[in-house]
């Protein structure tokens, strides 16, 4: 290895077998990026995970936030079941032109969904959601078997 590393082209220099590593997850990248580009399959997740969540609570309830960028509230299903909280939707971005040449493409349109299970039991009856600026906000109150209770010491 240590010959290999002399006299590896194009580097006529020393390599530590942590710049071979470095080469080799270099080349697996890109290996994976050209696997991952099947033609004709297009969605969201390629280009990450959509939407956004932040997942909060306190003492009543738990939050889930979700960034949800030029989508209507009409365009939206959200369901509970249990302790999980499933968002669904479509995501659709007005067409360019035929001759449009793309220098950069980010913004993916397609159906998306995102599963969410929450750490505690929620009262499902009480689940309320608000849209606004493209921001979803889900309130899941907790369940009263879920709240903590005060225990007094005698």
């Amino acid at each position: 290895m240590a010959a290999r590393a002399f006299t590896s082209f194009p580097y006529w220099g020393f390599q530590t077998p942590l710049d071979q590593l470095s080469a080799l997850q270099r080349r697996m990248d890109s290996l994976s990026d050209l696997l991952m580009k099947t033609p004709g399959r297009r969605t969201v997740a390629s280009a990450g995970v959509f939407p956004l969540i932040n997942l909060t609570e306190d003492k009543n309830a738990f939050y889930v936030r979700a960034e949800l960028p030029g989508l209507t509230a009409d365009s939206l299903n959200i369901q509970v079941v249990g302790r999980n909280l499933t968002i669904t939707g479509e995501r659709t971005i007005g067409s360019e032109s035929k001759d449009a040449r793309y220098h950069r493409r980010e913004r993916e349109a397609g159906a998306f969904s995102r599963a969410i299970g929450m750490p505690g039991d929620i009262d499902i009856d009480k689940v309320s959601a608000s849209m606004t600026n493209g921001l979803l906000t889900v309130t899941l109150p907790k369940s009263e078997a879920s709240k903590p209770k005060q225990i007094a010491v005698s």
